[in-house]
């Protein structure tokens, strides 16, 4: 009998596994796919975003904190998950820019960094990984460093001869990157609040997206239909109490508007050992034809 099927999601801190891609991942979790989610930082310099959290005891706990709202949120979307025990960067801020603090993810080694992920990879051989664009979706310095890892461990798991000593080699067959934040996404969910009668909060943001290059929609190859877990993702990006106002812009558009005007999460194939056509429904699209499980 064939093993079923694994997905690997690389991803910065706690809390974007439930922002980025969460209903993909519970969809495939439902339906027996086993998942795991890579973190590359516990979250130690993220911002207090939820204005109820923001109290001198959350700062003084903020990193237990993170990791008991990653264990709630993993449980709710139903995967599991792994630390790979890097320190948050934190997102530089002001003009010119404070640099980095000694000893964060994003100042690592790139090759040396990728360890931990390569052991992760060949302990758990996941068929499909995914993770960031090269400009990590954001700028931020750890989203642009977990895209870098995730390319390097991708092919240097495979090798023999790189990261001895951390298990047996193992090649995944697909490497996707997520694309959440499109133009085209904000505008449909804008214009079905409109609809509805409802007072969209996306108008201000489409009229200042000015940048035709942070918009990647172009660059989607894979839209995977799972409406029915977008309830599973915002009850799992609650969980992640410090980082999310409850009350704020992720929650006011509602569900079945949702549901009705953009029912999929959006990737880009960015490599695939496997033979197969664009576009694609599936993240395991030539992967289940060629029988390759085990």
């Amino acid at each position: 009998m064939a093993e079923q099927l694994r997905l690997m999601a690389v991803h910065a801190h706690p809390d974007d596994e439930s922002s980025k891609g969460a209903a993909t991942m519970a969809k495939y979790a439902a339906d027996g796919v086993q998942v795991l989610v890579a973190t590359c930082t516990g979250g130690e310099r993220g911002s207090v975003l939820n204005p109820k959290m923001d109290r001198p005891d959350v700062w003084d706990n903020i990193a237990e904190i993170r990791k008991a709202e990653m264990a709630a949120a993993r449980a709710i979307l139903g995967v599991d998950q792994a630390w790979l025990g890097y320190v948050d960067s934190g997102l530089p801020e002001g003009d010119p820019l404070p640099p980095l603090p000694d000893g964060c993810f994003a100042l690592q080694d790139v090759q040396a960094a990728a360890g931990p992920l390569v052991r992760l990879i060949r302990e758990f051989r996941p068929h499909v990984v995914l993770t960031y664009d090269e400009n990590g979706g954001y700028p931020h310095p750890d989203h642009i460093m977990c895209h870098k890892i995730s390319v390097v461990a991708f092919d240097g798991a495979a090798d023999a001869e790189q990261y001895p000593g951390l298990g047996e080699p193992w090649q995944p067959l697909k490497l996707y990157y997520q694309h959440s934040f499109t133009r085209a996404k904000f505008r449909a969910l804008h214009e079905g609040m409109v609809a509805a009668g409802l007072e969209s909060p996306y108008e201000e943001m489409l009229n200042s997206w000015t940048d035709e290059g942070t918009d990647m929609g172009h660059r989607i190859t894979t839209r995977v239909e799972c409406a029915d877990y977008f309830a599973v993702r915002d009850d799992a990006l609650r969980a992640h109490a410090t980082q999310v106002d409850p009350d704020g812009p992720w929650f006011r558009a509602p569900l079945d508007v949702q549901r009705k005007v953009w029912p999929t999460e959006d990737f880009e194939l960015a490599r695939s050992l496997v033979d197969g056509s664009l576009p694609e429904t599936d993240l395991f699209a030539g992967v289940r034809e060629a029988g390759r499980t085990v």
